[in-house]
């Protein structure tokens, strides 16, 4: 196996991809599969690049300081500086030449030298280019030439970066006194930047990966022994603590690991379209089977055949602590299988936020990316199928036990605004089940414990607590009230929906006809960012839609306690703290785009709010 030529941590010139310039850059890594280094700009983007792009910064410096050539001006002027000239050679003779135009003045002495002729990288966003790719590349690299002709004069040079500051340029610095030690800071601010950007953590890093691991099960267990108080006030807390004996239930284990191969088998019957997942750290695309509104169907037919064989389905309710336990046994050993087999999982596959070499955050946060047994992708099933279509269980499971407990004919206004809210939220992410792959958790998150646990435990078991509630809390709902919450509950979806089909659809194929309306930023990636429709609003406007359709589930529920509402004050959380990660990542992704994006569009999430 051939020798790795640079490593992690080396300071080298990077080509731009599409272009002849070379940019100082810090290599991150080296992926043995695909032969393609990670680097890091000096604006914080990072890209992948070839062996062959990739040049040590010596190679950028005269070959020799004689006076014949290196050091007349008037030779240069004549031959190699000729603006005339520039403009009738190859692209790679330009390119030379500018690497020449970086070391005009030549020091005396031979340290400061090769510090004065180090080349300083100046970033900004692409203008954006609608045209072929072939007619982008030979507009970037005529633009190239214009810069190298006018390095001659460096007042010149200034003008001409003034005119383009949306371009890349290449520049040298001044040869003053002070040359020397804003350099060297300014090189070890970007070695800072770099390592902060790789080794940073997410959910309070190493500490708080151990409280989480702690506090994510002993919440659920609190709500639900708390919403099962007379009073479910939390002056009342903390509830009683029930005998050990009441945690387990065989039957309730059983059921639920019924219930994960029922949804197993509804996952890889041959229905249903084949999706492609957004494009991985290597390039590769992986395929999955986006059925999940065939398994719901299905689910809701199984169901349905049940409860007329008279099976009691208010079961789940008197044992939804056991199940809940259950669940997170499951969990647990989920989420042990997928640590221990992530460690023999190649680095392409790997996931870079859960590779931070301590054991518990990596186990918490997930060390492999994307987890497959052959074609069964395990983080994409647990996301769509055995807790988001049990949520819609559990909650007609509830609707039935108020029923009983009430003394009803049909289930409350209340319980029926919960049930129908939910199951609608539940349905359409079954129907539009292509668009998760285009989500933070889909293509950056890790699969390991914070996901597992999320998906099999706290999805169903917390996002039901509303219609748990409301089984032994009843409340009584006029019909105005009721129209008032449904048209809250359609605003809300209508935001929801309509932005995240924009978001969606534009990064799917950014070049499409049909999205040629819409406002964009280029950026250095290649990629843009969107600025118009709903986004052109606030800078989540999917997040905007969930809040207010979480508001419409909490109010069918009253203002007696704080409880029910506990799902729109965790959403709050959840969406502000996920949004200073998007803001962390795309701003160390984006650079100075990101920054205009920022000025764009002011408003985070809640328009003149926040």
């Amino acid at each position: 196996m051939p020798s790795v030529k640079y490593h992690k941590g080396d300071m080298v010139m990077g080509r731009w991809p599409g272009s002849n310039l070379y940019y100082e850059v810090k290599v991150l890594g080296f992926e043995a599969k695909s032969q393609l280094y990670t680097v890091i700009y000096k604006d914080g983007t990072e890209l992948e690049l070839k062996e062959q792009d990739i040049k040590k910064s010596y190679c950028f410096q005269p070959r020799s300081h004689s006076r014949s050539r290196s050091r007349s001006p008037g030779r240069r002027r004549s031959h190699s500086r000729s603006p005339g000239r520039s403009m009738h050679r190859s692209t790679s003779r330009v390119a030379a030449a500018a690497a020449a135009a970086v070391t005009e003045t030549v020091p005396s002495s031979h340290e400061d030298a090769k510090l004065h002729e180090m080349v300083e990288v100046l970033l900004s966003p692409l203008q954006p280019i609608m045209a072929a790719e072939s007619n982008r590349n030979n507009k970037h690299e005529n633009k190239e030439e214009n810069n190298t002709a006018n390095k001659v004069n460096e007042s010149e040079a200034k003008m001409e970066t003034e005119k383009n500051q949306s371009r890349y340029n290449l520049r040298r610095r001044k040869h003053d006194s002070e040359t020397k030690p804003h350099r060297l800071e300014e090189t070890k601010e970007v070695t800072r930047t770099a390592a902060t950007v790789s080794t940073q953590l997410d959910f309070g890093g190493k500490i708080g990966a151990y409280f989480w691991l702690l506090f994510l099960p002993s919440w659920v267990l609190f709500v639900i022994l708390q919403v099962n108080l007379k009073d479910p006030s939390l002056v009342n807390f903390p509830p009683p603590f029930p005998p050990l004996e009441t945690f387990w239930d065989a039957r309730a284990l059983g059921l639920v690991i019924l219930w994960i191969l029922f949804q197993v088998l509804l996952y890889i019957l041959p229905v249903g379209k084949l999706s492609e997942g957004m494009p991985l750290r290597s390039g590769e695309r992986l395929t999955y089977r986006t059925n999940g509104f065939f398994a719901i169907a299905m689910s809701a037919a199984v169901v349905a055949a049940a409860v007329h064989q008279g099976i009691d389905l208010t079961y789940i309710h008197s044992h939804f602590l056991q199940l809940a336990v259950a669940s997170f046994l499951i969990s647990v050993l989920l989420s042990v299988y997928l640590y221990i087999r992530s460690r023999y999982a190649p680095p392409d596959q790997q996931a870079l936020g859960g590779s931070s070499g301590n054991m518990v955050y990596d186990f918490f946060k997930g060390h492999e990316l994307n987890p497959r047994i052959k074609n069964f992708d395990l983080k994409f099933f647990c996301e769509m199928r055995p807790g988001l279509i049990g949520w819609c269980l559990i909650n007609f499971a509830f609707a039935m036990a108020e029923m009983e407990q009430q003394g009803l004919d049909t289930p409350s206004y209340s319980m029926i605004l919960v049930n129908a809210f939910q199951l609608l939220y539940v349905v359409d992410g079954l129907w539009n089940e292509e668009a998760i792959l285009t989500t933070m958790d889909l293509m950056h998150d890790g699969f390991g414990f914070m996901l597992a646990f999320g998906d099999l435990v706290w999805v169903p078991f917390t996002y039901t607590l509303q219609a748990y509630y409301l089984v032994s809390h009843p409340n009584e709902l006029s019909l105005a009230a009721v129209a008032a919450i449904i048209l809250l509950k359609l605003i809300g979806f209508y935001i929801f929906r309509t932005s995240n089909s924009e978001k969606n659809a534009f990064r799917r194929n950014p070049s499409d006809p049909k999205l040629s309306y819409l406002r964009t930023i280029p950026t250095a990636t290649g990629k843009s960012l969107l600025v118009s429709g709903w986004w052109g609003v606030v800078r989540h406007p999917n997040y905007l839609g969930d809040l207010i359709m979480a508001l419409a589930w909490s109010i069918p529920c009253g203002f007696s306690h704080l409880l029910p509402w506990y799902y729109m004050i965790y959403f709050i959380i959840l969406l502000v703290h996920r949004n200073s990660r998007d803001m962390s990542d795309c701003r160390r992704k984006y650079g100075s785009a990101w920054d205009e994006y920022c000025r764009t569009v002011r408003y985070r999430i809640i328009p003149r709010v926040y």
